[in-house]
């Protein structure tokens, strides 16, 4: 019996190989193209891989938390532009008001930068959901390591900064929200962290 088993496995193994080795064999007008690197005189291919990160599963107490989760997905994929686009537009404004002489030039570039983002985003902004405002708020701390709150008070004044906050309030947000990866914060962060590398 031990025989016939071992005899049917070469069998199958033999066929296996030989299969494999008729689809892998390259005719002789074949070229393969890859980046290669010479090191002592031997070509070694040199393939560039995209990083891919591997999260534990996740498992979801119930039906209704595993929707929350598909939601928080879907709301982050369309708020986290926005967060990265105010970091970018954050570094340029900080470049160029260092460049800037008079309070009054700051003052002034200010304003001109507020307009324009006003003109180009605003319209889009006021279609966010409150729960996609309020991720917004906490991936701008993400990306910028400074809440909302602080970046007003800091291009605005604080007067602006007190003002905005008390009308996020009424809408039950706070613009002093710190982000918390490690904590509350920790599956947007595994989204996030996703979406920055194109897998989700």
């Amino acid at each position: 019996m031990k025989i016939r088993a071992l005899i049917i496995f070469i069998l199958i193994a033999g066929i296996g190989i030989k299969s494999f080795s008729q689809n892998s064999t390259l005719n002789s007008d074949s070229i393969i193209v890859t980046r290669a690197i010479i090191l002592d005189g031997d070509t070694i291919p040199n393939i560039y891989l995209e990083e891919i990160v591997i999260f534990p599963e996740i498992i979801f107490k119930s039906k209704q938390e595993a929707r929350r989760y598909t939601k928080l997905v879907r709301d982050l994929k369309r708020v986290y532009p926005y967060a990265r686009l105010a970091k970018d537009k954050l570094d340029e404004l900080e470049r160029e008001y260092a460049k800037l002489k008079t309070e009054k030039e700051q003052k002034a570039f200010t304003k001109t930068i507020e307009q324009q983002l006003l003109d180009e985003f605003g319209p889009q902004l006021k279609k966010l959901t409150i729960t996609q405002g309020r991720l917004l708020l906490k991936l701008i701390d993400r990306e910028t390591g400074n809440t909302s709150y602080a970046l007003l008070k800091e291009l605005r004044g604080s007067f602006s900064a007190v003002f905005w906050q008390a009308i996020a309030r009424l809408f039950g947000s706070d613009l002093k929200t710190e982000y918390d990866a490690d904590g509350v914060d920790q599956y947007i962060e595994r989204i996030v962290i996703l979406i920055e590398h194109g897998q989700i």
